[in-house]
């Protein structure tokens, strides 16, 4: 009895040549693609650029020399203002973080396994927060404290950014455990694992890439949020804010380098993470 031979791919040589009308659409497009990646890291570049710039004065606003001396910690720390904006902007950052994806991705796990009276509002209200003009939230948590008499400061900054940050934890890590396979925990379950054990060994380690996604994004966001932080600082300052009163006066070379700084560890976060990624993804060779 004979075998039906399967159909065979044709091979790169043989395929018909794209016609030029395709081919002229593909070079716009890699070019369009290079201008908007060009003009996306354009602002980057220069403030890179400006961190080495040696000023005559207190502006930093013309390129006047190269220089590397306010790269020493001497010149980085020499504004003790600053450094008390990035003494806040990190402290507040680590704490809406860390609160804004616990609350998040426990509210991501129980929307997407539970069925309760109000769920639906209860997505719709999710995000608001994400829809809403920050002008208007940052009025509206000011009316707040200011109602309840809470004096602003550190703690009030914390409150806000948590407010904010929730929802995109939870539309981060939601995306995930809609997705998640239950009867992998079924199987745990009749292995005879108790639920937190169920968590710890098969549910987390699935869903802890989105759980990073979502910390980093509360991370940033928080890292970088201007307008509430205004609202609700009273005489504290974070990073945007100190640089935002110094722009009156001029902006000294060390908020650009600080800003290098924090982009390279961003750079190196992602590079190592695609290694790491990569090296996941490769098959392990078994030995002769």
């Amino acid at each position: 009895m004979s075998a039906t031979a399967a159909p065979q791919k044709p091979r790169a040589r043989d395929r018909a040549p794209a016609p030029p009308r395709t081919k002229r659409r593909g070079r716009w497009l890699g070019l369009y693609s290079k201008a908007v990646i060009a003009y996306l890291f354009l602002p980057i570049a220069v403030m890179i650029l400006f961190g080495f710039n040696d000023p005559k004065g207190r502006f930093n606003y013309t390129f006047q020399g190269f220089t590397l001396r306010y790269y020493s910690p001497s010149e980085l720390l020499a504004f003790p203002e600053l450094n008390e904006a990035m003494r806040h902007s990190l402290i507040v950052m680590g704490i809406s973080a860390l609160a804004a994806t616990t609350f998040g991705t426990l509210i991501a796990l129980a929307l997407t396994r539970y069925r309760f009276r109000g769920r639906g509002a209860f997505n719709l209200f999710l995000f608001l927060p994400m829809a809403t003009p920050e002008i208007t939230m940052g009025s509206a948590l000011l009316a707040l404290f200011v109602t309840l008499n809470v004096s602003r400061g550190l703690t009030t900054i914390v409150i806000a950014h948590i407010m904010f940050s929730i929802s995109y934890v939870v539309v981060t890590v939601k995306a995930r455990t809609a997705t998640l396979d239950r009867h992998l925990e079924d199987a745990a379950a009749d292995l005879g694992a108790d639920p937190w054990t169920t968590f710890r060994t098969v549910t987390f380690p699935l869903i802890r890439p989105a759980i990073l996604a979502g910390a980093l994004l509360a991370a940033v966001l928080s890292f970088d949020d201007y307008v509430i932080t205004l609202f609700n600082k009273g005489a504290v300052d974070t990073v945007p804010t100190w640089i935002a009163g110094a722009t009156r006066i001029g902006v000294p070379v060390q908020v650009n380098v600080l800003g290098t700084l924090v982009f390279m560890v961003g750079v190196v976060y992602v590079v190592i993470n695609l290694i790491r990624t990569r090296g996941e993804g490769t098959p392990a060779i078994a030995p002769r």
